[in-house]
């Protein structure tokens, strides 16, 4: 699965902030938990197993490069 479309535009900075700022304060092991329960709820919203399947696959595939 490649990112269709880009829903965020343009507040794309406005979420990273408010990501980021959801982790100040927080140490590796309570940033984790964050992260994970983030992604529970994600998931829980989308509903959809196999559209989600796609997008940890995308995830783990993703390089930088």
């Amino acid at each position: 699965m490649t990112c269709e479309i880009d829903r965020l535009s343009p507040h794309q900075d406005a979420f990273y902030a408010a990501l980021m700022q959801a982790h100040d304060g927080l140490d590796p092991d309570e940033s984790h938990a964050l992260n994970a329960r983030l992604v529970l709820l994600m998931a829980n919203r989308i509903g959809d197993v196999a559209a989600l399947k796609e997008l940890l696959e995308t995830a783990r595939g993703y390089s930088p490069d």
